[in-house]
């Protein structure tokens, strides 16, 4: 028997999540249909805003929810609206905790979290970061305000309390194609509550915002906000709102699963919680009361602990009830249900008591004895503690059962097709019966297989059944170990062998300018060092062989695990190696008008700054186009990039970390289909001189992340010359010297200013302070308050650099007068926004500008002279300007390029001009706002079609 699911299922499963307001937003209450009663005390113990009430007859009950009538006894809000609840009496859900008004019951579309795992349309999981505190957001599952350190997601706004991820959904924005149903329409992916109290919706303009509540919805590629109820009139496709331009398209990026984890998949560094050790089927944290102290039950009722199947009980994972000591047993069980989320048919299942002695039972494989009198922070109680008695979730065997078929590539219409299996129905039979219910009846049913698929919240796990595998006995094994499982799991029937197995791996810390062939050597010698005698299905390609990267093709996904593990860890001639997942990008599907975005973050600039705006970013932009500089540099996103037509790029971080990004340009861009991408800047350390000049501010200091795109997206493009420093040091000074070490010949790359003498030394000695004490170098006003007090050190210091080198620009000799810093500069701001050159005009020299080809040459007399031109007291010593310079250093002296300095020794420094001109963006100037416009640029667009107004 079976039966095709309604054409309207297909809408409320569409773009990842479940869609507010979607027609197929019908309650399903459980199993078997039917409402369980709602007696008993809401999921945890902890004391609420209501006491228990009577059920209210007729009333009626949102999408999965189980309402009740409560007597308030505090202010309470309604999630729904967000409106304040006046009166005594509101309805709450007993295992999600939604509060509502009478009124608003019949227009509730957020599922409870007991069904909403059945209304995730790609089932996506999550990435979370380290545990932090997050002021007034609210839990995704239990709708109560985060407290303690709780999780986040890194990729999208989903907050979690670390006892509430096991009941979270794998709900996560599908930031590529992974061969498992893609698509090129893009749907909204609605996320609720956590918005600004002052949003506004996109359909009524009314306040959909709460700090109150988990109230409203929000669209985590486009921003649209609104209200649950509003967004069932918005269109269901997203176009990416006012970031379309520089967002990748998920339908642009191609990366297969292998066995790679989400954070592997995205290069986040995996956050490791205590206590964790994989626990759980979906790697998660262990279930018990976390946030919440169960207090001492009233007189005549007692608190239970609850187990979920064999897992639960051999990781010691539990949840507590309180109940009436005279309460039956269908209400403890409809209590453990609704603890549990659930949504089976209470007949179906039955409460076992936990044996005292767990040897005594062989139900408990694999558990540990004595877990079941553990306490509820997970120690064994004192003496004279009363222990909670113990009971587990069971299912009851069962002769047959509907079970939902999900086709493995997307159908208009069709959801799913429901089918019934008894003893006797195999993975094949399923396969042959749903293969005509899906209109693939003309092709084999050996082409095709059907696929397991465990929805964890942090991890989706995808396993191919055997033709000859028992479904009903799956079901059931399934259950034994935990019954809520059942709930998070899926069938697909997919196509055998669709997808061929191709992962790229970035190999970054190799040394650098060797052949395609010594690197294919090379990396075959260091892996064979670790018992691997092969390296197969694999080519190395040199992207950029100065550089000592290169990118495997793999064409296997356990070799490319296997690489993966021995990579990432190892040291080749004294060299730590970095190994990193790349997708393909297909760049041929990307919109004519795109012009995607990448994005370097330095998360060691500015504080803690860089860190949260690398979390901002990759919730804003797809997380694929934004790249941690400390894990493998820029390489890995320009190789990303480097097949995409038009792409501009922002670095986040100080002077030196911009000119690292300009020279990995410099030396990959004949590699790139855009040679010339435009850059811009958001600036992190600490002068931030360049970022100065090209008007994006003396630092970050907390602006909104979007107005940051924004103001990227609307930045004009301008020229910056670069500039090439050749130091070839003389070994015969050297040794007469003694000082420095003889230097072989090296280049390095400038585009702000080159000091020599007393500014040099005092970054040198700013440097190595930061170097001894890192920790205590996050504030920009502590580390201008360092280069204060090493300044005063050197106040009365001499080293009369006049003496000490030789200046010749154009080839011709330059006289030097009595200074102590010479310093080239190619823009006009030096030293935290100093005007160096000064506004005076002088006819012996032409009006500075940053891409005239020429540097501007100026000297300081000292540390005095320096605090007086920063002061804007006084202006440099007019030296020369050109394009060509030669200098000579008679002993080693201090330099510094960029903000990075070191001790040259005694040689030559050669100042040219460094080829082409690089493409920067300069921000555009503020207009002035209009009287009696808003800051909300969307709510002053047209209203959409269908607006109630």
């Amino acid at each position: 028997m079976a039966a095709a699911a309604e054409p309207g299922a297909r809408a409320w499963l569409g773009g990842g999540s479940p869609r507010p307001g979607s027609p197929a937003c019908s309650p399903v209450l459980g199993a078997g249909g039917r409402a369980r009663p709602g007696p008993g005390p809401g999921p945890g113990p902890g004391p609420g805003p209501e006491r228990a009430g009577a059920r209210a007859p007729g009333s009626v009950a949102g999408p999965g929810h189980s309402f009740r009538k409560v007597t308030l006894t505090k202010p309470t809000f309604c999630h729904l609206c967000s409106d304040f609840i006046w009166g005594l009496a509101g309805f709450l859900c007993d295992v999600c905790n939604f509060m509502s008004h009478e009124k608003c019951l019949k227009l509730v579309r957020i599922p409870c979290t007991s069904v909403a795992p059945s209304l995730v349309r790609v089932p996506v999981a999550h990435c979370f970061g380290p545990r932090g505190l997050h002021k007034r957001k609210f839990c995704a599952v239990c709708r109560k305000v985060l407290e303690a350190p709780a999780l986040h997601c890194e990729v999208c706004e989903l907050h979690l309390h670390p006892d509430c991820v096991p009941f979270a959904c794998s709900d996560c924005r599908q930031c590529h194609q992974d061969g498992h149903q893609d698509h090129d329409t893009h749907h909204h992916h609605w996320r609720e509550g956590n918005l600004p109290s002052g949003a506004r919706c996109e359909v009524c303009r009314k306040t959909c915002g709460s700090s109150d509540v988990l109230a409203g919805v929000r669209c985590e590629w486009c921003g649209v906000q609104a209200h649950s109820v509003c967004s069932a009139v918005l269109a269901p496709e997203c176009g990416f709102g006012r970031l379309r331009s520089l967002v990748l398209p998920p339908a642009c990026v191609r990366l297969l699963p292998g066995g790679f984890s989400k954070t592997q998949s995205f290069r986040i560094a995996e956050a490791v919680e205590p206590g964790e050790g994989g626990d759980g089927a979906d790697g998660s944290a262990a279930v018990g009361p976390g946030r919440e102290t169960p207090a001492t039950p009233e007189s005549g009722k007692q608190t239970l602990k609850i187990f979920d199947g064999d897992d639960a009980v051999r990781r010691s994972q539990f949840r507590l009830i309180t109940v009436s000591r005279l309460a039956s047993a269908e209400e403890v069980l409809e209590a453990a249900l609704r603890v549990h989320h659930i949504p089976e048919d209470p007949g179906h299942l039955e409460l076992c008591p936990l044996p005292p002695s767990l040897k005594a039972c062989d139900t408990w494989a694999g558990g540990k004895a004595g877990s079941a009198v553990i306490s509820e922070e997970g120690r064994s109680p004192g003496s004279g503690e009363a222990t909670p008695e113990a009971w587990v979730i069971r299912a009851l065997p069962r002769a047959q059962e509907v079970l939902k078929i999900y086709p493995g590539w997307l159908k208009v219409g069709v959801a799913y097709v429901s089918v019934r299996v008894t003893p006797k129905s195999t993975a094949r039979s399923v396969v042959l019966e749903v293969l005509p219910l899906l209109g693939r009846q003309a092709e084999g049913p050996e082409s095709f297989q059907l696929v397991e698929v465990a929805m964890g919240c942090r991890q989706v796990q995808r396993t191919a059944l055997m033709d000859e595998q028992p479904l009903l006995d799956r079901l059931q094994d399934i259950r034994q170990m935990s019954v809520r499982q059942v709930s998070q799991t899926r069938f697909y029937v997919a196509e055998s062998g669709d997808v061929a197995p191709h992962v790229s791996l970035f190999v970054g810390g190799l040394p650098p300018g060797l052949s395609p062939e010594e690197y294919s050597s090379l990396l075959h010698e260091a892996v064979a060092t670790k018992g691997v005698t092969t390296v197969a299905g694999r080519s190395p390609e040199s992207r950029a062989p100065t550089t000592g990267a290169v990118v495997l093709d793999v064409t296997c996904f356990s070799e490319a695990e296997r690489l993966y593990v021995l990579l990432k860890d190892m040291a080749v001639r004294g060299r730590l190696l970095t190994a990193l997942v790349l997708p393909d990008l297909l760049h041929a599907k990307l919109p004519p008008d795109s012009c995607p975005l990448l994005v370097f973050v330095n998360p060691k600039s500015g504080g803690l700054k860089g860190r949260d705006l690398l979390c901002s970013f990759r919730k804003l932009l797809n997380p694929h186009q934004v790249f941690d500089l400390t894990n493998g540099g820029p390489l890995p996103g320009l190789h990303l990039f480097s097949q995409v037509p038009c792409f501009r790029v922002l670095v986040c971080g100080g002077d030196g970390t911009v000119g690292w990004v300009l020279g990995a340009l410099e030396e990959t861009r004949y590699r790139l289909a855009c040679p010339e991408p435009s850059v811009a800047i958001l600036p992190l350390g600490t002068g931030n001189d360049l970022g100065r000049v090209l008007r994006w501010g003396a630092g970050y200091s907390g602006e909104d992340p979007l107005s940051v795109l924004l103001s990227v997206d609307e930045a004009d493009a301008v020229l910056m010359d670069r500039w090439t420093i050749l130091l070839d040091a003389h070994d015969t000074a050297s040794a007469e010297n003694g000082t420095a070490d003889a230097e072989p010949p090296k280049i390095v790359q400038m585009s702000n200013y080159c000091g020599i003498g007393i500014d040099a030394e005092l970054s040198l000695d700013f440097h190595q302070a930061r170097e001894e004490e890192p920790g205590k170098f996050t504030s920009r006003l502590h580390n201008k308050g360092v280069y204060v007090r090493v300044g005063l050190q050197k106040i009365s210091h001499s080293r009369s650099l006049h003496k000490q080198i030789r200046l010749q620009v154009e080839r011709q000799e330059v006289e030097l007068p009595s200074i102590e810093g010479l310093i080239f500069i190619n823009i006009p701001s030096w030293g935290s926004g100093a005007d160096l050159w000064g506004s005076d005009s002088d006819t012996r020299f032409e009006k500075p500008r940053m891409d005239d080809g020429l540097l501007e040459v100026v000297g300081v007399t000292g540390v005095v002279h320096m605090g007086q031109v920063q002061g804007g007291l006084r202006s440099g010593i007019r030296i020369a300007q050109g394009s060509y310079f030669r200098v000579t250093l008679l002993k080693a002296t201090p330099v510094q390029v960029d903000g990075e300095p070191w001790v040259q020794a005694p040689g030559h420094m050669i100042i040219s001009a460094a080829g082409p001109k690089v493409h920067m963006l300069r921000k555009a100037k503020q207009k002035p706002r209009r009287a009696g416009t808003t800051r909300d640029a969307r709510a002053d667009a047209p209203a959409p079609e269908g607006d109630p107004r």
